[in-house]
């Protein structure tokens, strides 16, 4: 075992007392006989060592869980490490979940969520077993044997639980292995999918069953199916809804294995969506994945977006002459943002990789003042390109009592909420030169005189991902 697992090891303990301390202990452990006698035999057996105190194993949560390999992730600072762990204290987790691959979307993996209605966490499960839906079925419950598994990224950057290596990634779980470690109790639970509206997602909702109402396909996929023939493998299919300030977008999409591949999509109405939020192959961009057909229920009339060109443009920048009245200042380190092009395309960087290493750094990009009072209901739209994926590292402010060269440090601040800077993945290796636009980020309770801060904060220096930034406006009604 590689000495980054073996450092886990305390803070596996100190997780895990924290689950201990918080976990509600008026469960009923009791299982039916319905499951089959050696299926419930073991499941009662595992349960009364959960339920002893001559037994040291513990039941952790799936935040917790994941907290684990994030904290492994961020103690590394090169792109040659394994994207997983190895448990080796006596951990239990338990989910319902929230995935099936009843209708061929899903292969060979299904997803869990931490409660059947308002979850907080969700995480993946390889295995090697098709028809899996057959035993582990949407909304069951279940409970996995943790000790000597694998947690960490599986191919699309997921942290999921599996049996072994796969490369630099969690492998499946055997078919001999499911039965020693995946326990399902007789309890399924009706999952109760989180509503969010397209622009709330984020990674945290990795995992979970979510619906989105007031969407619909775009016009320009009238005649379209679910999947594209064109495609080899998954299909993405662009969902729109009406969310008062201009629109928002997310992607569907669908498995060229899918029962409803050839189905054509209900371009015709409009309504609400329900589905798994994962990631796109290779961990790219946040994706909707479908259960079933059933989950698509349009019903309504069409919406028609608001077009941002209906709204002023109180500020706009691209950088094609540089920073412009733009000011770059560090708080820490050296490394800090920087105007550039390639081939015609402006941007400013940032970036915490230095020379093989990290670099602790907080660098600050200020604009320059605009009036807020002038206009009602700004909204703030950013373009964003990224690469070499170790973390998100933006945050964003503004001040009102910000002068031109004054130390950040001496300023009030006050945080804008960037969750859709969160929402867009970012990528693992090199650049592709395209930008992903944000949604919507509310900038509608600042007054005054005010200047925005994108920081790059490398987070002690454990964060090095490059950003680039190609464009930034600011809309207002």
């Amino acid at each position: 075992m590689n000495k980054a697992i073996k450092s886990l090891k305390l803070m596996l303990v100190l997780i895990a007392s924290v689950a201990i301390t918080s976990c509600v202990q008026d469960d009923d452990y009791t299982i039916p006989s319905s499951l089959g006698d050696e299926e419930n035999e073991n499941l009662q057996e595992l349960l009364a060592k959960l339920d002893s105190e001559d037994s040291n194993l513990t039941e952790i949560s799936i935040s917790n869980l994941k907290a684990l390999y994030e904290a492994y992730e961020e103690g590394q600072s090169g792109f040659d490490y394994n994207h997983f762990i190895q448990i080796t204290d006596s951990l239990l987790v338990k989910g319902y979940v929230s995935s099936s691959d009843a209708t061929g979307n899903f292969y060979k993996e299904f997803y869990m969520q931490d409660a059947p209605e308002n979850p907080t966490a969700g995480i993946g499960v390889v295995l090697n077993q098709v028809d899996s839906y057959n035993q582990f079925n949407k909304g069951r419950e279940i409970y996995i044997l943790l000790t000597d598994t694998y947690v960490g990224y599986n191919s699309n950057e997921i942290i999921s639980i599996g049996g072994k290596e796969d490369g630099d990634e969690v492998g499946q779980f055997t078919e001999a292995q499911v039965s020693d470690y995946i326990f399902r109790s007789s309890n399924t639970e009706t999952i109760v999918p989180l509503e969010l509206s397209l622009s709330e997602i984020n990674a945290s909702h990795v995992g979970m069953f979510v619906t989105s109402n007031n969407v619909q396909f775009p016009e320009s996929l009238i005649g379209s199916t679910y999947g594209d023939p064109t495609e080899d493998f998954d299909t993405s299919r662009t969902l729109q809804a009406c969310e008062g300030f201009g629109y928002s977008t997310f992607t569907l999409e669908t498995s060229s294995f899918a029962s409803f591949y050839n189905t054509p999509l209900p371009t015709e109405k409009g309504g609400n969506i329900s589905a798994v939020v994962l990631k796109s192959y290779g961990g790219d961009n946040l994706v909707f994945l479908l259960n079933d057909l059933s989950d698509v229920q349009f019903t309504n009339d069409r919406c028609t977006p608001d077009d941002l060109n209906d709204y002023n443009v109180v500020f706009s920048e691209d950088f094609s002459n540089g920073l412009n009245d733009w000011e770059v200042t560090n708080t820490t380190g050296s490394n800090s943002w920087y105007a550039s092009n390639y081939d015609g395309t402006y941007y400013v960087r940032a970036s915490g990789y230095s020379s093989g290493d990290i670099d602790n750094m907080v660098s600050w990009l200020i604009s320059p003042s605009i009036d807020f009072d002038a206009q009602e209901n700004e909204q703030l739209i950013l373009q964003i390109a990224d690469a070499y994926n170790n973390g998100q590292p933006l945050q964003l402010y503004y001040s009102n009592d910000y002068t031109s060269g004054s130390n950040p440090d001496d300023v009030t601040w006050t945080t804008i909420d960037s969750s859709a800077i969160a929402a867009l993945a970012v990528n693992d290796g090199y650049f592709d030169n395209n930008y992903d636009t944000t949604g919507l980020i509310d900038l509608s309770s600042i007054s005054g005189n005010a200047v925005i801060a994108l920081v790059y904060d490398s987070n002690n220096g454990t964060i090095s991902s490059t950003i680039d930034l190609g464009d930034v406006k600011i809309l207002a009604q």
